[in-house]
This record gives structure tokens, C-alpha cells and sequence, in this order.
């Protein structure tokens, strides 16, 4: 019913104010002054425009959409046609497929295998980093395309086949065989569901009918994006547990057989299927030597735990970015919230979780370039590798609940992105080894290869600060306790990540900040939470390099 006296105006209950602006249309590369010095100083000058490019595409308004589409409109599984016929396929959301299609294009799956040369792998690691902020589901197959080359190496016909494939950049989502695409995904299924991490424990068979080909019967408890063209896999033959490459499709053009069981119900990294699969004389070809499967994808594993700490540093800086967009535009109790003591304590300390992380991303991306032609680079990559997944993967889920906290319950709710970041933050804590793996697989490596903890502990040393000095003693100490090592592993492990990232900053970020960390990470005031950095820090400078906002 129409009222004349009706007022629109005086109808109205209140104006939208004190709200901060969306934070998109913004460069998450040259935004991020941590991660371009970094890129730099290892090297990867060279793709600096590359990145800019890159950053400004990921940073768009269309893209985080992009993510968010591919979060709400989740995988779902096929398992037979509308005739009876398994076709085991999982179908994505289009906003999945352009997701992908931007990352290959930007060779985020291949740039070090494209670019042998010095900084690659900081300008690739630089884009998963950025992926992980927008939408970290994508990031799996991407990341095990890129883990899986120096697996396929292990057999050079196989290499000569698959390799140029992977070095290719044009994503094709169709279901067809390999060589029917420009470019292909490798994914990976090697746990099981009595194993676990004991990857020994697996019972999945492989039969060999000739020509280092084999059946495979058996299963697998963990199989992600399994719409990946083929997969690395492990099955005990005769001599024990070997590795197997498995493509989706027979030699003669026919499905081969990889029955989808059904999809995971996962806390986070929803955009991503994840599956279990049954392996029912699946055909497969032979990596490496018998028995030595391990041995053959563990240069798989080291670069996916890789990724785990680019993909953590990644998702802990965009929630940093979150927290400090709301804060320079929300105010209460009469000033803006970045300008409130108590605040600026909280995010000038979330800013050096942040710096920590990239510093020692960055410089494990030095040592997988100089790797292969230094033996120190690649004795501290291997333990490095190992220290960094378990702190930076560790750190991520307190900071990012401690950044959603910032936003009070305007953080809590989906079109935020925060619940969406926490939720992803403890996959790649868990994802190719947990905590506990990664301390034992430190002790593993200082065992096995002496060089490792010289190495470590001379890259420690290198700032020439004498508290840090002193840790690195006690580190030694530490590790040669004997039987006592292991229960306090993660003790020992935790501290080497801190002096590790304290050493890289007091050498290369400024001295307002590296002080700043030394203090609250090192120092006998050091708080048990986020937003307890001790007085006397200028807290400003920590926040204003860490905003993406131009100041």
C-alpha cells in the first residue's frame, strides 16, 4: 500500500560507516617489500617483471573472486556414467580451471625445470607464495607437477616421454590421454590407510609383466587432485617397496584402472579433491630401482615440503595483509585501531612472524639453485628444508587465528577470507610429514649426513652476533645428548628455525626489525602469544613495511 506520508529518509535505520574498503586491485608482489628484497638477493632480479605482472593479475578483484568461487562450488565425484560404466572423474567449478590456467601460463608448475639458472627457484617459490594467499587448492597439483621431475629423472625413458609434458604451459582439462595435451599434472598416492607416513608399512602389489611394466593392485588413503594425468605411487615388488609412475590412461587408449572410492570431507582446502583411490591391475611403469622407491621420490618429497613453507608464509601474509587493511581503516574509542597501543603490539609482532617465514623461504630457494653444483647449499637444503616446514607450518595456524582476531567478528565470517585461510592453515603442517616427521627426519639427516648441521649452523653464525653464537653452541649440545635427543627433538628443531630466521634477518632486513625479532623470538622476554613484544620497539616501521597499502 502506497503512504503518501511515508519518508524514505527518516525510514532508513542507520548508514554503513566505519568500514574498511575491500582490500583487492592491489600488486601482492610489489606491495610485499620482504618478499621482492628476498627475490633479489637470490638472484631473481631477472623476473622481476614477471613477478610485478603476476602480482598485479593474482592481486585483481576478478581473481580473489576467482577464489572464492572455487571455494564455495566444491569438487564432486563421478564414479559411472548415466549407463553404468566407471569413468571415475571429478568435475571442478570453471572458476578451478581458470585458476589453473593462470598458474601454468605463469609457469608456477615448472619455472626452475624452464630457467636452470640462478634465482629461479626464489621467483617460482615468489608466485606459490602469492597463490597460497588467493587460493591455496590450486597450489596442489601445482605444486606436485613441479616436485615430480626430479622423480621421473630416475628413469630416463620414462623422462623423455613425460618430461617435455611437464615443461609445458598451456592447462588442458580434459580427461584424455597424455599425449593428447600440450602439457600435463603429475599428482602423487603413496599413503595407505594401516601406514601413514610409514609408507613401509604399504601393502599395495605391483606384478610385473615385462619391460619395466607392471599391475598394481592394492590402495592408496590419500590421493589429491586425482584428475592429474598421471601420479608417483608406491608398490613392493619382489624387492621390496619400489616407485611407480601410474597415468590415468592404457597405452592402448583405454581408462586405466584408477577407481575413485570417494571424496575426502576435509576441514580446509575445499576447492581441492582429495581422495582414496583402489589400484585393481592398474598399469604402471617403473621409477628408479627396485626396492628403492624411497630413495627414488624422496627429491619429490623434499620439494613438496618445500612448498609447504612458501604455501604457510603465503597464507600467514595475506592474513597479515587482512589485519592491517582493517586496522588503518576501522576506528574505535576515537582513533583508528593502528594507531592503539595494544594493536600495534599485535601486528607489529604478526609482521615478524611474517619476515621470519619469507627470510627463510627465500634462502632455501638459494640453496635449492646452488644445490646440485655445492655440497654445503645442498647439505643445508636438505636439513633446512626439514627445520623450516616444521616451524613455518607450525606458526601459521596461531598467527592467522591471531590476525582473524584483529577483525573482531567481522573476521569471523566467510566473505572475509579469514575463516578460509584458518582453516587451510594446518594442511601443509600435516601434508608430507607432520611435526614429529619433520624432527625425526632432522635427526635422520644429521645422522646420515654429517655435513648437514655444519652447514646449519654455519649459515646461523654468519650474522656474527654473539647471542646467536652462543645458541648455536647449545644447539650442538643439544643434539649430542645421546638417547635423550628425540623426546626433545622439536625443543631442538624449534630453536633452529628461530636462530636460523634471526641470523637471516640480522643480515638483511633493517635493523628496526631484526632487532625487534632478536627481542621477542630470542630474548628472555619472549611472550607465549601474539602481542607481546617488549617496549622500546618501533613498532610504526615494523607495520608500515608490512601494509599493503601505499603509504
Amino acid at each position: 500500500m502506497n503512504d503518501p506520508t511515508f519518508d524514505p529518509v527518516r525510514g532508513s535505520t542507520h548508514e554503513v560507516a566505519n568500514q574498511p574498503p575491500p582490500l583487492v586491485d592491489w600488486n601482492l608482489y610489489s606491495s610485499d617489500r620482504a618478499l621482492a628484497e628476498g627475490v633479489a638477493r637470490s638472484g631473481g632480479s631477472w623476473s622481476e617483471g614477471r613477478l610485478v605482472e603476476y602480482g598485479s593479475i593474482m592481486g585483481s578483484a576478478r581473481v580473489f573472486e576467482l577464489g572464492r568461487q572455487a571455494n564455495r562450488f566444491t569438487p564432486e565425484l563421478r564414479t559411472h556414467d548415466r549407463f553404468g560404466h566407471r569413468i571415475d572423474e571429478v568435475e571442478f567449478h570453471p572458476a578451478w580451471h581458470e585458476m589453473m590456467r593462470i598458474q601454468m601460463s605463469h609457469e608456477v608448475h615448472n619455472l626452475p625445470w624452464r630457467a636452470r639458472r640462478a634465482g629461479a627457484h626464489a621467483a617460482r617459490l615468489a608466485k606459490h607464495y602469492i597463490l597460497a594467499q588467493v587460493e591455496a587448492g590450486t597450489a596442489c597439483p601445482i605444486t606436485m607437477t613441479f616436485a615430480s621431475l626430479p622423480a621421473l629423472e630416475a628413469e630416463p625413458r620414462v623422462a623423455a616421454e613425460w618430461t617435455p609434458r611437464v615443461l609445458g604451459t598451456e592447462y588442458d582439462s580434459r580427461f584424455v590421454p597424455a599425449e593428447e595435451k600440450k602439457a600435463v599434472l603429475i599428482g602423487m598416492a603413496m599413503t595407505e590407510k594401516q601406514g601413514g607416513s610409514d609408507v613401509r608399512a604399504n601393502t599395495t602389489r605391483a606384478h610385473s609383466i615385462g619391460n619395466d611394466e607392471y599391475e598394481l593392485v592394492g590402495h592408496k588413503w590419500f590421493c589429491s587432485a586425482p584428475m592429474c594425468d598421471a601420479f608417483l605411487t608406491l608398490a613392493h615388488t619382489e624387492k621390496g617397496l619400489t616407485c611407480f609412475l601410474v597415468p590415468r590412461w592404457r597405452p592402448n587408449g583405454t581408462r586405466n584402472p584408477f577407481h575413485i572410492q570417494r571424496l575426502k570431507d576435509k576441514v580446509g582446502n575445499r576447492s581441492n579433491a582429495s581422495s582414496e583411490i583402489e589400484y585393481r591391475g592398474t598399469w604402471a611403469r617403473r621409477l628408479g630401482e627396485e626396492g628403492r622407491g624411497v630413495r627414488t621420490i624422496i627429491e619429490m618429497v623434499h620439494h613438496t615440503r618445500l612448498d609447504c613453507v612458501s604455501g604457510s608464509a603465503g597464507l600467514m601474509r595475506q592474513a597479515l595483509a587482512q589485519a592491517t587493511h582493517h586496522a588503518e581503516h576501522r576506528s574505535a574509542f576515537g582513533r583508528r585501531l593502528v594507531d592503539q597501543p595494544l594493536m600495534k603490539n599485535v601486528l607489529a609482532d604478526l609482521a615478524l612472524e611474517v619476515e621470519g617465514a619469507v627470510a627463510i623461504m627465500v634462502r632455501l630457494a638459494s640453496a635449492y639453485d646452488a644445490a646440485a653444483d655445492n655440497e654445503t647449499e645442498r647439505a643445508f637444503a636438505r636439513i633446512a628444508t626439514a627445520v623450516a616446514k616444521y616451524w613455518v607450518c607450525k606458526r601459521a595456524p596461531g598467527m592467522i587465528y591471531e590476525a582473524m582476531e584483529c577483525l573482531g567478528g567481522n573476521g569471523y565470517v566467510e566473505e572475509s577470507m579469514l575463516p578460509r585461510l584458518y582453516r587451510g592453515a594446518p594442511l601443509n603442517a600435516i601434508w608430507e610429514g607432520s611435526g614429529n616427521v619433520m624432527c625425526l627426519d632432522v635427526l635422520r639427516a644429521l645422522g646420515r649426513e654429517p655435513g648437514t648441521l655444519d652447514a646449519l649452523v654455519s649459515e646461523i653464525r654468519a650474522a656474527g652476533d654473539p647471542t646467536l653464537d652462543e645458541r648455536a653452541d647449545r644447539i650442538v649440545k643439544e643434539l649430542g645428548r645421546g638417547e635423550t635427543v628425540e623426546a626433545t627433538a622439536r625443543r631442538a628443531v624449534g630453536e633452529m628455525a628461530r636462530c636460523l630466521e634471526a641470523s637471516l634477518l640480522t643480515r638483511f632486513a633493517p635493523p628496526v626489525l631484526a632487532d625487534a625479532f632478536a627481542a621477542s623470538r630470542l630474548g628472555a622476554e619472549r611472550g607465549s602469544v601474539f602481542g607481546e613484544l617488549p617496549g622500546g620497539l618501533d613498532l610504526d616501521a615494523i607495520i608500515a613495511r608490512a601494509s599493503p597499502s601505499p603509504a
